[in-house]
């Protein structure tokens, strides 16, 4: 009988262990996801017994900045080093970083342990929506990345009632108790599923462009901050002091990239059209999307009464609609091959929606508002995943860890700004209305201000019903032309949407591309046969398989190298 050769060195990417794979990213992506919107509810009790309400923006801002910062290390170290290992590494460093902070007796402390749960998180974001460009071709891609954008959707719901059923019944704590035996899991799963190619790196490291753009991001996260913050403003000297060091670190990055060996973010993905269009659109969402986010919960809970857990059942239309749209143009473009018409359809859904949602009132029922967030979700559930697929098909199989960094990390820097700039919109608003609210109903100036900083839900429902009223009222009159403000980012991301190319999406996975794998057709054939005792080992490299599954001697690399140009210059 005779034999059939394969090599050892390329992996076989059947069916099976694409799946299996895919597992453990979403094990991992749960693991970041879930922990964000846990914390966000138990946030007050966690500031209250540890000693830090005064400081408990440092919670957010630790965790946001260092995800944000490391999303381009992890992005650029995965092309060069693989991403194994940092895969391994992020999960390892997440779940001790939950222990830590599950531990935590000083706020300062346990704020330290967010910023290293951050570190963690940012690479599980970026690493497996790399990864999944590694072992999934861009044509059939949409499938797998819909279920990955529909988990952000599921923590949304999960997380908060997870998070208000741990404080209301068990402890604080075991919001990060619940990481460990998911990190635990996701690590094992990653460790014994996740065979990925191992690298070594052939040019220095880009040190002095890690430095730069760590000092870039953390300016802008502290400008955007303190810029927001009532106690200093955009006025203040150290705001403005934040904003020249972002400046400045920013132009020293530029510089030092075009003189690197080989940049952490090179500057030629800048003079991709598809790539600066996509990224401009993740750009402008972030500012729009997010800032709508960041203030629709509370509103909620002031007009609803309800708590914060129980408030977050009313986001469930949203998720739904997101989720929904998400994991249907994800199968609708697999299926079809085309993309262009989700983001223009689902940026144009967004802004129609920001548009009604400045119609908002004190009287507005609630399912109206449900209604609304169906389809603020429906319409970001077109956009989110297929900017991420439009960006990796658009660059070369090599550099799709780097390109999807830097789409992510310019959306994140989107939201930091949005999120600053309207949101103290929105608080000086309704700081100005609720005072003179309270003092309409007899309050001196300064009762008034300490009634207006110290207003939460159950404050509220102890109110008189006239002043109960009144004060939804100013939440509502804050809230709604604050939509209306961030509509014109979303006519920008509709023009950039309108403008985006519709690049035909590879047949071929990167490591196909790269010739670390078989896949396709060829790779079941050859696990047939294995399996069948019909397969003997053979040389290392003695061959590999194109986008197509057939047969082609050494061809992986140079199938890559042109795939990769004629996307870039697409």
């Amino acid at each position: 009988m005779s034999t059939t050769t394969v090599p050892d060195g390329p992996l076989l990417l059947t069916q099976k262990r694409i799946w299996i794979i895919f597992s453990a990213l979403i094990a991992g992506m749960l693991l970041s996801s879930l922990d964000q919107t846990i914390v966000s509810t138990a946030m007050p009790t966690i500031v209250g017994q540890l000693g830090g309400v005064e400081h408990q923006v440092w919670i957010t801002t630790a965790y946001l900045l260092a995800t944000t910062i490391v999303m381009p290390i992890y992005g650029k170290f995965g092309d060069v080093l693989g991403r194994r290992n940092l895969f391994l590494f992020a999960i390892a460093l997440f779940t001790i970083a939950s222990i830590g902070c599950a531990f935590a007796t000083d706020f300062w402390v346990f704020v330290v342990f967010r910023a290293i749960q951050g570190l963690g998180g940012g690479g599980l974001m970026i690493l497996s929506q790399a990864i999944i460009a590694d072992i999934v071709p861009a044509n059939e891609r949409g499938k797998y990345m819909g279920p990955l954008g529909g988990i952000f959707g599921l923590s949304a719901v999960a997380g908060p009632l997870l998070g208000g059923y741990f404080v209301d019944h068990l402890t604080w704590n075991w919001a990060f108790y619940i990481n460990i035996p998911v990190g635990i899991a996701a690590f094992a799963i990653a460790w014994f599923t996740l065979r990925l190619p191992s690298k070594k790196a052939t040019k220095r490291i880009d040190l002095p462009g890690v430095v730069l753009l760590s000092l870039a991001t953390t300016c802008l996260i502290f400008f955007t901050d303190f810029g927001g913050d009532a106690a200093e403003g955009w006025t203040s000297p150290l705001t403005w002091a934040f904003g020249i060091g972002m400046v400045l670190a920013a132009v020293a990055f530029v510089m030092a990239e075009r003189r690197a060996e080989d940049p952490i973010i090179p500057l030629g993905l800048f003079r991709n059209r598809t790539f600066v269009t996509s990224t401009g659109i993740g750009l402008t969402l972030g500012l729009g999307m997010f800032a709508a986010l960041a203030f629709m919960p509370t509103f909620l809970q002031m007009a609803s009464g309800t708590s914060a857990a129980v408030s977050g059942l009313l986001l469930v239309p949203m998720i739904v609609g997101l989720m929904g749209t998400s994991i249907y143009s994800g199968l609708a473009i697999s299926r079809s091959g085309r993309y262009r018409k989700y983001p223009i359809i689902g940026v144009s859904l967004t802004l129609a929606t920001l548009v009604w949602m400045s119609t908002l009132t004190a009287t507005t029922p609630i399912w109206i508002i449900c209604t609304m967030l169906f389809f603020f979700g429906a319409g970001l559930g077109l956009i989110m995943q297929v900017i991420v697929l439009v960006v990796q098909n658009s660059v070369a199989p090599t550099m799709v860890g780097v390109a999807t960094s830097t789409n992510n990390y310019f959306r994140e820097v989107g939201a930091s700004l949005g999120v600053a700039v309207f949101g103290a919109i929105f608080t000086s608003r309704l700081s100005e209305r609720l005072n003179s609210t309270f003092s309409t109903f007899g309050a001196s100036p300064e009762a008034a201000g300490e009634a207006t900083s110290t207003l939460d839900p159950a404050t509220l429902n102890a109110l008189p019903d006239q002043v109960r009223d009144a004060v939804v009222s100013d939440y509502a009159d804050s809230l709604a032309p604050v939509f209306l403000y961030l509509a014109p980012f979303l006519v920008i991301a509709l023009v950039l949407a309108l403008l985006l190319r519709e690049v035909p999406l590879s047949a071929t996975s990167g490591m196909v591309a790269r010739g670390e794998a078989i896949g396709g057709e060829e790779a079941v054939r050859l696990e047939r046969e294995r399996a069948s005792g019909r397969v003997s080992g053979g040389t290392p490299g003695a061959g590999s398989v194109d986008g197509a599954g057939s047969a082609a001697p050494d061809d992986g690399p140079a199938a890559a190298r042109a795939g990769g140009t004629a996307r870039s210059n697409a």
